[in-house]
């Protein structure tokens, strides 16, 4: 891999480790510092994700016409400045639920541009033969934070309190920013108008692109219900530490770990599309193992059922994002990231809303369920539609045999 790729994913690595630990410690700080019930959870899983929904498509057109190294480094200093408010203020005994929504949405708002960015930096570094292993290289490295980071963000908040754990994702971010201001790479924005629905059209019009848009968004849904019932129940309701918490979470990096060292291999044997549908198929099961955690052994029951949930959830993330990526054109890759991005995670926010309602009418327990199934669900698009068991990607634009033809939009 070329040096700009190196740091590249060095800086990623400072970044996804800083953002670990993060996952731990707001939720933490709103539930043991603030006294959160699960309302002021789902609204604070809201606001951490309501910059997709704002900003989502936007940050597309930028990141097409614009240079997208500027608008990296700029979106990391902006999470870090205001997340050390946070530390500070409660250094003062300041910290107040809306100064962490405040942040929450300032970090959300950056994380859109990012992530566009990100995605869409990556084929200017790598060549198109080498975005399968690149993109693994990327979830090896975002495995490895989820193995480590939850369990050092646990053991900070236990040690140092919650609010000045989130000093570590500042100084990652800053990190981040300093290294891929120095990257090189060959970048060709439009420098001109773009059109804002553009993306969105393609994607819409694309119906592989679509499926993808589809099953991300159900699955962001659920996620806000997630970010809501895992600390409420293993912190709340089954009683463990911080530092426990910190590494059950961890539990799924070791299976992301694993997933994103097979995905190149399983993906050139079996081809994009199978790898999909096959991971998608072992979710249901999966998640009704970890539906079962409780209290004594059944505890466990929650780090192997989402070690194995990342593990075949980091091949199906491969795969359809190196698919997504090589198949575009390089002047629609920004709108296109951005609008599968505004799809997928717009309606976390939502779930976060919705979560929160159903938290204050079910019991924790019930409302794990609803997320575990939901989860599973929300994969079942990809073993439902025959057209993605034959997806490959070709020369002539990303189509397949007949039945899996994108539509003439796209």
């Amino acid at each position: 891999m070329p040096p700009a790729f190196r740091r590249y994913v060095t800086a990623d690595g400072f970044s996804q480790f800083g953002t670990q630990v993060t996952r731990v410690a707001l939720p933490l700080v709103a539930l043991l510092v603030l006294d959160a019930g699960p309302l002021e959870l789902g609204l604070l899983s809201a606001a951490e994700m309501i910059g997709f929904l704002l900003f989502g498509l936007p940050a597309g057109v930028w990141v097409d016409r614009l240079r997208r190294k500027p608008i990296l480094v700029t979106a990391d200093v902006l999470r870090a400045v205001s997340l050390v408010s946070i530390p500070i203020a409660a250094l003062f005994d300041a910290l107040t639920l809306a100064q962490l929504y405040a942040v929450a949405v300032i970090v959300s708002i950056g994380t859109a541009f990012f992530d566009v960015a990100h995605m869409s930096f990556l084929p200017s570094i790598v060549t198109k033969e080498q975005l399968p292993k690149s993109m693994g290289t990327l979830e090896s490295v975002r495995s490895l934070a989820v193995l480590f980071g939850p369990g050092l963000g646990g053991w900070l908040v236990q040690v140092l309190t919650a609010p000045i754990a989130i000093v570590v994702d500042a100084v990652s971010y800053m990190i981040s920013a300093t290294l891929l201001a120095t990257v090189k790479a060959k970048e060709t924005p439009s420098g001109g108008r773009v059109s804002l629905m553009e993306g969105l059209r393609y994607v819409l019009g694309h119906r592989i692109l679509r499926l993808i848009g589809l099953v991300g968004a159900m699955n962001m849904f659920i996620s806000g219900i997630w970010a809501i019932v895992q600390p409420l129940y293993l912190v709340k309701e089954l009683g463990v530490s911080a530092t426990a918490y910190g590494l059950m979470i961890s539990g799924a990096g070791a299976g992301g770990l694993l997933g994103a060292l097979l995905a190149p291999r399983v993906i050139a044997r079996f081809g994009h599309g199978p790898t999909m549908y096959g991971a998608a198929v072992l979710m249901l099961p999966l998640f009704v193992l970890v539906a079962f955690t409780g209290p004594g052994w059944r505890l466990a029951l929650y780090p192997i059922g989402m070690a194995l949930i990342s593990l075949v959830g980091v091949m199906l993330n491969v795969a359809q994002g190196s698919y997504r990526q090589a198949i575009c054109p390089e002047a629609l890759r920004g709108r296109m990231n951005a609008s599968l991005r505004f799809l997928m995670w717009g309606s976390l926010p939502l779930g976060g809303v919705v979560g929160g309602l159903l938290g204050e009418a079910l019991t924790v327990h019930q409302l794990l369920w609803i997320a575990c199934l939901g989860y599973a669900a929300g994969f079942l698009p990809y073993v439902l539609v025959p057209a993605v068991r034959k997806l490959k990607i070709t020369d002539d634009g990303g189509r397949v045999d007949a039945d899996a033809k994108q539509d003439s939009r796209a």
